[in-house]
């Protein structure tokens, strides 16, 4: 009897052995990086609005950080311009404003645009895919530069509404 009670409990522990090798899930994960030919171009400045915004080096320094997202490979090189623009938000951030832009309507948006770069910060941190915080990103940076053409173009005086 405890013959058999030892096969039968050495039988039992070669099966659950083999069935720990089949329930064995590989936890390699592919790193996929989107392509930066699928994301969104940044709007262009009108005439007026880049004669007002190329003495702002502040601004300049952001743009050409910018410009650098389009030339990101993979993921290390994403993480490298993210904090570069970081950086140079917070520059545009502490910087005085022209005239024309020092009101609440560029302001707002450039807090917006801070909050989608630390929205794809954030994905990359916790390896999330980063395309559609990117394309946010992109998304705030153009609205951000579009209201430097709504500004401009605006030839109403805000003052004279207010006065009367």
């Amino acid at each position: 009897m405890a013959k058999l009670f030892s096969i039968t409990l050495a039988f039992l522990l070669l099966a659950a052995c083999n069935q720990d090798k089949k329930n064995v899930v590989s936890n390699e994960t592919v790193d996929t990086f989107f392509s930066v030919d699928s994301l969104p171009r940044p709007n262009t400045l009108n005439s007026k609005a880049s004669l007002e915004v190329k003495d702002w080096e502040a601004f300049n320094r952001l743009e050409t950080a910018f410009e650098s997202l389009y030339k990101v490979a993979n993921r290390e090189d994403l993480k490298l311009v993210i904090e570069d623009l970081i950086e140079k938000q917070k520059l545009v951030a502490g910087s005085p404003y022209p005239e024309t832009f020092d009101v609440p309507q560029v302001k707002s948006r450039q807090k917006v645009l801070e909050t989608f770069i630390l929205k794809t910060k954030g994905d990359l941190e916790y390896r999330v895919d980063t395309k559609e915080a990117t394309i946010e990103m992109i998304h705030a940076y153009n609205a951000f530069r579009n209201q430097f053409n709504v500004m401009v173009n605006s030839a109403m005086d805000s003052t004279l509404i207010f006065d009367e």
